[in-house]
């Protein structure tokens, strides 16, 4: 564990300490005094009021659309379910600057709705809930419909024959065992709206904005540290609130069920009903998923200047560098994400797994403690971790300002947490007693780990490096303050070109997002390929 949690003190809790810190001491004294003044103001309190009401309205807008896709995800097998779902995937590892824009050309001024019926939801709360929505499904899905899909449907079909009708079997024995799984899963997508960034920023204008938002405001065009601190404060408070609450209901959940193998339970749908049902999903996916990303594809080949005719007018730009928006030509941040995200995806791999074996073998409220903290990078402020590693590590021994390092770092953050959640049931399933077994004739803890573990647990292990890999393309928050100007990141390009005017600008954004999404759909699709209902994790 010691490895682990220096790699979290060093590159997560010193940064963001440093930047808290900064903000709220003036001539080496805390000026805690700044914390009632801050939360005082009218316009603050509006944003935190927006903050938590868009994200309760989002969760539970997120769990009304997604459930039935859990159930049809985990209870029918059909012909492309493993495409289908990792298409809806795509959206969780898109950068969110990404999806943003994604919905402001389906249903913003111009977009696909304002030319087809003049319907225009753009800066309003109901475009955010609904990108919200898209970026977020995948969580219902993965995380419901895993544990949905190991719940022994014999249970369900003993009370029927006892009298009890569909709806209240599937009440009074399905929903309470499912319980704990829907409450991490909306306790999930609370996390991930509450800290909402590029979707906000994006949507909402000048109008609506988030805690996130807020502290990139005030931090990069105001240089307000001093508020800046405070409400990063206010975040890893709710954060911290939220992660426990988590923490709580996974524990319920693997301690309370008795589980079965997943491929008994899925079966090809049977009677009217059903097939209803699996064609409604269906349905929802496409025009929830797909069709914002079929826009964005779409967009990437129309002509430049808005013209009817389609081409590769935006893809062919992308090699020069006349623009003047970048130093070198925007094509060559598909190069710089890929050789990051594979630096990031080896540091999370081995941190998260190091982390994950830690868990496994020990108990107690300090290891509780740790696995909730591996989880903080996921909701506190991205931005707030991207200015501190400005800040902090520029000095020796820790001088990596100015080193290609230094992104992997803040990108591998956002991937452990994934590596520690798909790895931690499988290494939990592991009989330990096979380990004692080993111990017993002679082999070393590493080699019992080789012997033993690793054929368990190669699978998810591939899993969760695909995972991290995914992310790691995606990040944006942290990376826009320590990407280098001529090494840009994709999501940091994206972001750039659409700062700028111009059709061209904004069609090399769309091609570029484009590829990222296609990169990101192929790397789920492999690990749907290699993927076991026993290796599913929690996401």
């Amino acid at each position: 564990m010691a490895v682990p949690v220096a790699f979290f003190a060093i590159f997560f809790a010193y940064p963001v300490a440093a930047i808290v810190s900064r903000g709220l001491k003036a001539g080496g004294h805390w000026q805690f005094g700044r914390i009632a003044d801050v939360l005082g103001q009218s316009d603050i309190r509006h944003v935190l009021w927006f903050t938590t009401w868009q994200a309760l309205a989002s969760t539970l807008l997120t769990l009304l659309i997604a459930l039935p896709g859990a159930y049809v995800f985990a209870r029918f097998e059909f012909r492309g379910k493993q495409v289908l779902r990792a298409a809806v995937t795509v959206p969780f590892v898109l950068p969110t600057v990404v999806v943003g824009t994604a919905f402001l050309a389906l249903v913003g001024r111009g977009g696909l709705l304002d030319s087809l019926w003049g319907v225009r939801l753009d800066t309003t709360v109901w475009a955010i809930l609904l990108a919200h929505v898209f970026f977020n499904y995948a969580v219902v899905v993965r995380t419901v419909g895993g544990l949905w899909s190991q719940l022994d449907p014999r249970q369900e079909e003993a009370a029927r024959m006892l009298g009890a009708s569909r709806w209240t079997a599937w009440r009074q024995v399905t929903l309470p065992a499912l319980g704990p799984a829907v409450a991490a899963a909306a306790l999930m997508v609370f996390l991930f709206t509450f800290t909402s960034f590029g979707v906000v920023q994006i949507l909402g204008g000048p109008t609506f904005s988030t805690l996130e938002v807020e502290i990139y405001r005030q931090t990069a065009q105001i240089f307000d540290l001093s508020t800046a601190a405070v409400l990063t404060i206010v975040q890893f408070a709710a954060v911290g609130l939220i992660l426990a609450v988590h923490a709580w209901s996974v524990r319920r959940r693997e301690s309370a069920l008795r589980l079965v193998d997943a491929a008994h339970t899925a079966r090809r749908p049977r009677g009217a009903g059903q097939w209803a049902l699996l064609a409604g999903v269906v349905a929802t996916v496409a025009v929830l998923i797909l069709l914002p990303l079929g826009v964005l594809i779409q967009r990437s080949f129309q002509g430049a200047g808005g013209s009817d005719g389609f081409g590769l007018t935006y893809y062919k730009a992308l090699t020069s560098s006349d623009s003047g928006v970048f130093l070198v030509p925007p094509i060559e941040a598909i190069g710089n994400s890929l050789t990051y995200a594979l630096a990031a995806t080896a540091i999370a791999v081995v941190i998260g797994g190091l982390a994950a074996a830690a868990l496994t073998r020990k108990a107690g409220r300090l290891v509780r403690g740790f696995d909730a903290l591996l989880m903080l990078p996921l909701g506190v402020s991205a931005v707030t971790v991207g200015f501190g590693f400005l800040i902090t590590l520029d000095k020796p021994p820790l001088d990596l300002r100015g080193t290609w390092i230094l992104v992997p770092l803040a990108q591998a953050l956002v991937g452990v947490p994934f590596v520690v959640r798909t790895m931690l049931p499988v290494l939990r399933a592991v009989d330990g007693r096979l380990r004692e077994a080993a111990a017993v004739l002679g082999a070393s803890p590493l080699r019992a780990w080789r012997e033993v573990d690793l054929p368990m647990v190669r699978r998810a292990l591939l899993i969760a490096a695909g995972f991290a890999f995914a992310v790691s393309l995606g990040e944006f928050g942290a990376t826009v303050f320590i990407a280098r100007p001529d090494r840009p990141t994709l999501p940091v390009a994206v972001a750039r070109l659409l700062g700028r005017a111009g059709d061209l600008n904004y069609g090399q954004a769309m091609a570029l997002s484009t590829i990222l999404m296609v990169v990101c759909a192929v790397s789920l699709l492999l690990l749907e390929r290699i993927r076991t209902d026993r290796t599913t994790g929690e996401f």
